[in-house]
């Protein structure tokens, strides 16, 4: 494999189109709309759009596009809902976006093992509908309705990973298309293996760089007898995250503990209708039976009160709740909102839960020292938050103190022992802080893995680091 990779030969791309035209008819398009749609992204980085997009059926379709595509060493790139935050759909060297939407169906429920296998279009909304009924559900939230293909491939978690885990914690095994069209299955459904090495995990967080998810088998959580949700403001961000830390240590079994600054709960109040008080907040959630959920919640109250926060108010009914949740989720759109007519930028961080007030304070008071509009969001009881710059991208020294604050904030997360993204994923956007957060040695040992799978650099190329 070469140090760099090159956009194939527009002959190879032309052949390869024309073959996928023939095979797939109207489920292959070169539709400049549709082409864009497959280059959204929410970087720095520019759109890159692919040279065509198929929608698959099956496995075996899926395979018959990489082998095409791998005889002619043209790119191949995978794409789910297209909710991605770090550039992962772009194709910076042309090539094929593979969309599996329409690989959407539940193949098998096994409620008795608490499992479920699905194709990789499926959303996780679509699953929890369909398997409501019989007393299941899947945790992982991460605010759009996503496709477990993606969610899989990007290593996603969201509100629930702090009781429930993140997407590694929860596919039991995967199917996936290597870079030669040969199918693997990485494990079975048994809950633990010692079996040779951990292929699912190696290809969960992997980004469709080396393979292409086809299948899951992924873990399920029984409904709980009992849900309360509430809020709790703080003085500041410091005694917010001060209450997370202490909640956290003291062994609450808290589902969800979200942190809102006061930028984000102004821009919540007027996108969501609703009258919370500006002020850092807490939103959290209590999964358990009646008196546990009541127990925890108590238990929670007091804390906060001893940090100046208060008062806890939680209420269990579903509609309040729902309400509650629903404005956490919109706190992207909810900020954009805030200065109409300009985008938005959302990097993430995460460190180590005692190092979580310091972290969030220091990005705060640069923020204001910056002169930017930024709303702080975060899974703050796994040390993770979210930074949302909205900016004016016609304004050159805006953008450039936008990416001035940003790249404190990731190297600060590092000098603190944590990650450059907590959930984002690497893509493109973050493809400049893995080798400080990893050093060289990791970095040449995945380029090692790439290698191995795909020789010659046609899945996703461009993407979590340069080979």
């Amino acid at each position: 494999m070469s140090a760099s990779f090159c956009r194939p030969p527009a002959e190879a791309v032309e052949a390869v189109v024309s073959a996928l035209g023939q095979r797939f008819g109207a489920r292959c398009t070169t539709s400049q709309a549709v082409r864009d749609q497959h280059a959204h992204t929410l970087t720095w980085v520019a759109p890159q759009p692919p040279d065509a997009v198929v929608f698959p059926h099956s496995t075996e379709e899926v395979q018959e596009i990489v082998r095409l595509c791998a005889a002619h060493r043209v790119p191949v790139i995978p794409y789910g809902t297209g909710s991605s935050l770090e550039g992962q759909v772009n194709a910076p060297f042309g090539g094929i976006s593979i969309d599996t939407r329409e690989m959407n169906r539940i193949v098998a429920v096994h409620a008795e093992d608490l499992d479920v296998v699905v194709e990789p279009g499926v959303t996780r909304s679509t699953l929890n509908s369909y398997l409501r009924d019989a007393g299941l559900f899947f945790p992982i939230d991460p605010g759009f309705d996503a496709s477990f293909g993606g969610m899989a491939a990007t290593r996603a978690s969201g509100t629930n990973a702090v009781r429930y885990g993140t997407m590694k914690d929860n596919v039991l095994a995967l199917k996936a298309v290597l870079a030669n069209g040969e199918v693997i299955t990485t494990a079975s459904r048994a809950k633990k293996s010692s079996a040779g090495y951990d292929l699912t995990r190696l290809l969960v967080g992997s980004e469709g760089t080396l393979g292409i998810i086809t299948e899951l088998t992924i873990r399920l959580s029984g409904i709980p007898e009992a849900i309360s949700a509430g809020i709790c403001p703080f003085p500041s961000i410091e005694a917010a995250c001060e209450a997370t830390i202490a909640t956290i240590q003291s062994g609450i079994p808290v589902a969800r503990i979200e942190l809102l600054d006061e930028v984000a709960v102004s821009a919540s109040n007027r996108y969501s209708k609703l009258d919370l008080p500006v002020t850092p907040m807490l939103f959290l959630e209590f999964h358990g039976t009646k008196a546990w959920v009541a127990e925890q919640a108590q238990r929670f109250g007091e804390i906060a009160a001893e940090l100046g926060g208060g008062p806890f108010d939680w209420a269990t009914e579903p509609e309040r709740r729902s309400k509650l949740w629903q404005a956490r989720h919109d706190a992207f759109w909810a900020a954009l909102a805030l200065r109409p007519g300009c985008s938005g930028l959302s990097g993430d961080v995460c460190v180590p839960i005692s190092r979580l007030a310091d972290c969030a304070a220091e990005t705060k008071r640069d923020a204001a020292e910056l002169g930017l509009t930024v709303s702080m969001v975060g899974h703050v009881g796994d040390g993770n938050f979210h930074a949302l710059v909205v900016i004016d991208n016609d304004d050159a020294d805006e953008v450039k103190r936008c990416k001035t604050f940003l790249k404190r904030m990731v190297d600060r997360a590092i000098a603190m022992e944590g990650t450059c993204t907590g959930e984002h994923g690497v893509g493109q956007g973050k493809m400049g802080y893995i080798g400080a957060e990893l050093g060289d040695g990791a970095l040449d040992a995945m380029r090692a893995v790439k290698r191995a799978l795909d020789p010659h650099n046609i899945l996703n190329p461009g993407k979590i680091f340069a080979l």
